[in-house]
């Protein structure tokens, strides 16, 4: 594999301020505008691998039949499960537990749902997996959550220092594979259809970024997924 494409899938249609992550719910009407700037971002891939949620299938459905590639599901490319908090609006969650996850936001679970660090977990073991694939041009469409996951294990740093990062609806990030499978570059939004700083991220070289304390009071909205 020579070159990855992170890709978020496009606006979900769903109320602003509801805890939705592993929720499956569907897109909105400008799918179709925002699925092909996507694609016209996109080179000529290989392979698309996405998370089975509806709203990242569709995208990986629609830029598969233009790009006449096979696509193919997998669940640790879902966002992260936020177990008793989906469809609950964020301002309803008892702010007991929004304390809590504020505290410790690696570990802590919501109620039947996944810590942070088990969706890190799970990302890793997803990479493994793909560093054995003979196809050189791959697309994985996925979730703000599991974007943010990939990009800290690829770059070898704290998820934490992700979280501030911009990933809109439409997103795509371009990783070029070094010798050490650890470069990335080529970090471009599609949703305002131009390019954001670049990205250059290898064991010896992070990237530049604000670090993400953790949330002190609760989330006005949806933190987005």
């Amino acid at each position: 594999m020579t070159t990855l494409y992170l890709v978020r899938h496009t606006t979900p249609d769903i109320s602003p301020g509801i805890c939705y992550g592993q929720t499956d719910i569907g897109v909105t009407n400008s799918f179709e505008v925002e699925a092909n700037k996507v694609l016209n971002w996109l080179p000529a891939l290989d392979l698309i691998l996405t998370s089975p949620l509806l709203r990242t299938r569709k995208l990986a459905d629609y830029l598969a039949q233009s790009q006449r590639c096979k696509v193919n599901n997998d669940a640790r490319l879902m966002e992260k499960h936020f177990g008793a908090w989906e469809g609950c609006a964020w301002n309803d969650i008892p702010r007991h537990e929004i304390d809590e996850w504020a505290g410790d936001i690696m570990n802590y679970v919501p109620p039947d749902g996944e810590s942070a660090q088990q969706l890190m977990q799970r990302v890793q073991d997803f990479l493994l997996d793909l560093e054995k694939l003979p196809e050189q041009h791959i697309a994985l469409v996925a979730h703000a959550g599991s974007i943010r996951a990939l990009l800290a294990q690829l770059a070898k740093m704290p998820l934490t220092d992700t979280l501030n990062w911009k990933i809109a609806y439409g997103t795509v990030i371009g990783v070029k594979f070094a010798p050490s499978l650890k470069t990335m570059t080529d970090k471009k939004e599609i949703r305002n259809n131009q390019s954001l700083s670049s990205c250059r991220c290898s064991p010896l070289s992070r990237p530049s970024s604000r670090r993400c304390s953790p949330p002190s009071r609760r989330p006005a909205r949806s933190p987005s997924r």
